[in-house]
């Protein structure tokens, strides 16, 4: 009797491992699901990145003005305006620079023979300066203008807008002296844009 009431609950204890077992896998299942939905599933908390946080520098909110100014700072206007400053210092000092190597420089085309006196040649030179400059204060307001708009209208920075942003400088450079001189200025312009961009970047 008593072996048939063992043998009856060891039959009972073993029909009721699996069930148990199957519960503890069943329950390790659910526990590494939910460890996962916390880890990389959709309830996993957002951390602030915040430098402070992570042990670098203080990072302090940027105020209104600040960020008027930065806006300003990255409009195409203000672009333009730095590009024509830069190109008309930089086309002084290089018709400066021209001109100081120039041996005709002061010359009187009429009397060839005649010794320029230093007043004529500081005069020539500071014609010479005045058109490298306006020239390039042109090209260059005229070159960030156009390339800060394809910029803004591809939603791309990268070399394209320079070689586009070049031949529609040098296009419509070109275009006063001819469709012949607006077309090679286009493409003197791009590639020289390209080479500009792949010796920068």
């Amino acid at each position: 009797m008593a072996s048939t009431v063992d043998g009856g609950n060891g039959s009972v204890s073993d029909s009721r491992l699996p069930s148990s077992a199957n519960s503890s896998y069943e329950g390790s299942t659910f526990q590494y699901s939910m460890l996962l939905e916390h880890l990389v599933g959709e309830k996993r908390p957002i951390k602030d990145l915040n430098p402070t946080v992570m042990g670098g520098l203080p990072n302090p909110m940027k105020t209104d003005d600040q960020k008027m100014i930065e806006r300003g700072m990255e409009s195409c206007a203000f672009k333009a305006v730095l590009a024509c400053v830069g190109g008309f210092v930089l086309g002084g000092a290089f018709g400066v620079f021209t001109a100081g190597i120039d041996t005709n420089v002061g010359f009187d085309p009429k009397d060839p023979m005649k010794t320029p006196s230093a007043r004529e040649v500081l005069k020539d030179m500071g014609q010479r300066g005045m058109s490298y400059t306006k020239n390039f204060a042109v090209i260059g307001a005229m070159f960030s203008c156009t390339e800060c708009i394809i910029e803004s209208h591809r939603g791309r920075s990268d070399w394209k807008n320079a070689v586009h942003s070049g031949c529609v400088t040098g296009g419509a450079i070109g275009f006063r002296a001819g469709a012949k001189a607006g077309v090679l200025g286009c493409g003197g312009f791009a590639a020289f844009s390209a080479a500009i961009e792949y010796y920068l970047r």
